[in-house]
């Protein structure tokens, strides 16, 4: 049946609690109303009170107890209400749980996944605080003994959740608010986010990036895309808009932004000579920064022009008036491609 990525995240979590008696699931609000997203609304009627609980206003209890349960056996998923509130917890997820095997020497892991809601911006009409509105990935990326995720689509959002569940390391699971519902509004920019989401228990792979577009070798594809999170959807637009210009571009979601695959993006960078990467995130020290190093790297003598990147501007998130000027949209991407297509060789 179609779902967003709200019922795909809840599916998921009910396949797995299904699946695992020992994965439990808890945050502030969790239990009793099924999350301030309604993400897990009646799974503490399904499974009780043990397994799905409202925590105290506590992040850093939150974090701190999810590792303590998890290298005693269970499996915990737990909430931040939002991104912005997780710094509070950086001392557990940071010291602890992303150090606890090799402290240990490989005695214990810490199988736990954190759900955080990310990037609350959404054409103003949220109207958040500056702390609901978070990028947080780079921090995250940048701590060994972490893997991060950042979901797009429905279908993958559940594949990837269920992957990191049974993931024995500590995972971040990124979850774009502005998709979490039916629509995602991008500036003037409107996306269906439903699709088809299969009941059944499938389970992606954490590292691997998913290829949305591609040209075989033969067709000589002009310009790589690698995006993640909510700016697929508006890269997807973006290709289209290219393609009427008989542009080939291939499209890559990266997924899982720690460890991110090199492989893929390298591969496609040596077809197409041209690399932009789009994130929602402040430009400086980021994601984009890391994958544009690591091609200049290793496809220096492929690339036909300099790397980009769209990104966010190097500024805390304005408040709701001016949100629409930070928002990376498809009209910033398509300009940025254009320059760089046009580049004289």
């Amino acid at each position: 049946m179609k779902r967003n990525n709200t019922q795909a995240i809840s599916l998921a979590l009910e396949l797995a609690m299904k699946k695992h008696n020992n994965v439990i699931v808890y945050g502030e609000d969790v239990g009793n109303v099924g999350g301030v997203f309604r993400a897990t609304r009646g799974l503490q009627k399904k499974f009780g009170v043990e397994r799905c609980f409202d925590a105290p206003i506590a992040e850093a209890v939150i974090a701190g107890s999810a590792v303590g349960a998890s290298i005693n056996g269970l499996r915990p998923v737990i909430e931040m209400q939002f991104s912005g509130f997780a710094f509070l917890a950086f001392n557990q997820l940071l010291a602890h749980a992303a150090r606890m095997r090799n402290r240990s020497r490989g005695r214990y892991y810490c199988p736990l996944v954190v759900r955080m809601p990310s990037y609350d911006w959404n054409n103003g009409a949220n109207g958040a605080l500056e702390h609901h509105s978070e990028a947080i990935e780079a921090l995250l990326c940048h701590i060994p003994g972490l893997k991060v995720v950042m979901t797009s689509k429905p279908s993958d959002t559940k594949k990837l959740l269920l992957a990191a569940i049974e993931d024995n390391d500590p995972v971040i699971f990124l979850e774009c608010l502005g998709t979490y519902f039916n629509t995602y509004v991008s500036n003037k920019y409107r996306y269906n986010v439903q699709e088809e989401v299969s009941d059944a228990y499938e389970v992606a792979q954490l590292g691997k990036a998913k290829v949305l577009k591609s040209y075989d070798e033969t067709s000589d594809p002009d310009l790589t895309i690698v995006t993640y999170g909510s700016k697929v959807y508006d890269c997807e637009y973006a290709v289209k808009m290219l393609e009427a210009k008989n542009f080939k571009v291939e499209l890559i979601d990266l997924q899982t932004l720690h460890p991110w695959d090199q492989e893929t993006v390298v591969a496609s960078v040596k077809r197409t000579g041209r690399l932009l990467v789009v994130q929602e995130a402040v430009k400086s020290f980021s994601v984009a920064s890391e994958i544009i190093t690591t091609i200049n790297e290793k496809c220096f003598e492929y690339l036909k022009c300099p790397p980009a990147r769209v990104a966010g501007y190097d500024v805390t998130v304005p408040l709701s008036q001016g949100e629409k000027w930070f928002i990376v949209d498809p009209d910033k991407i398509i300009t940025q491609a254009k320059t760089m297509l046009e580049y004289p060789i």
